[in-house]
């Protein structure tokens, strides 16, 4: 069986060229443009290999990279633009096999394609009749986050709207809970960057996740400010004094 490739990439230049030099080289190739489009293609078929995009318009690779790992155990390499922080993502143990750094030379990425292809166990199409994957949903105080649809809910069940940006900062932090955060480590893991710039952007997420999230914003009992270090998020209210 020829291993089978998603390539997820917005720019259709490079995406078109991509996948002509994979399959040119004996893979078989399939492309979407934005993870909406593949989303329904990963669902429905099985890949060895998903080359993802992280800055796409909507839904971003990162977000669809977690998703598809969630589904089953498929290999992932991410492309991201020059200077962004993916060695820190991928520290973060957001489920990257490899990366490569836009603009690329297409023998570079074949090379990560084979070394990833040569330990990715084989894909197993889900059986029909196999019961559906538990929710991923964590709890903290009154609320509960559900990963898989990206929704929240407040005290009653009532639900909660976030902002894209503003869900996946919480992401990080209830899947980090009880671990201090820089602002580096967060804005890395979201895609930001490492500049000034990136983490006054972090500290607005932070303000505006705190309005929706706490009773008491200006004395939150769930995301916490460590001062000169970061944040720290605790999925039980805890007694100490935050800011």
């Amino acid at each position: 069986m020829r291993a089978r490739i998603i390539i997820v990439e917005d720019e259709p230049d490079l995406r078109d060229a991509v996948a002509e030099y994979l399959a040119a080289n004996g893979y078989e190739v399939e492309t979407a443009s934005n993870a909406a489009e593949a989303r329904p293609m990963l669902e429905g078929g099985v890949f060895h290999l998903a080359i993802l995009d992280i800055a796409m318009p909507g839904e971003d690779g990162l977000s669809l990279g977690r998703w598809l790992r969630s589904l089953r155990p498929t290999g992932i390499i991410y492309a991201t633009a020059a200077g962004t922080a993916l060695d820190r993502i991928v520290g973060l143990e957001l489920g990257a096999d490899d990366y490569v750094v836009k603009p690329y030379e297409l023998r570079e990425l074949l090379a990560r394609v084979r070394s990833v292809l040569r330990r990715v166990p084989e894909p197993v199409a889900a059986k029909a009749e196999a019961r559906p994957a538990p929710r991923r949903s964590i709890q903290f105080g009154p609320h509960r986050v559900d990963l898989d649809s990206r929704r929240v809910t407040g005290p009653g069940g009532v639900p909660i709207e976030l902002a894209k940006s503003e869900f996946d900062v919480l992401e990080i932090f209830v899947t980090r809970a009880n671990r201090l955060l820089t602002r580096s480590v967060i804005s890395g893991a979201i895609g930001l960057g490492e500049d000034p710039e990136s983490s006054r952007a972090v500290d607005i997420r932070v303000m505006r996740l705190r309005k929706k999230i706490e009773a008491d914003p200006s004395n939150p009992r769930f995301l916490r400010t460590v001062r000169g270090e970061g944040y720290i998020f605790s999925l039980s209210a805890g007694d100490e004094t935050g800011s």
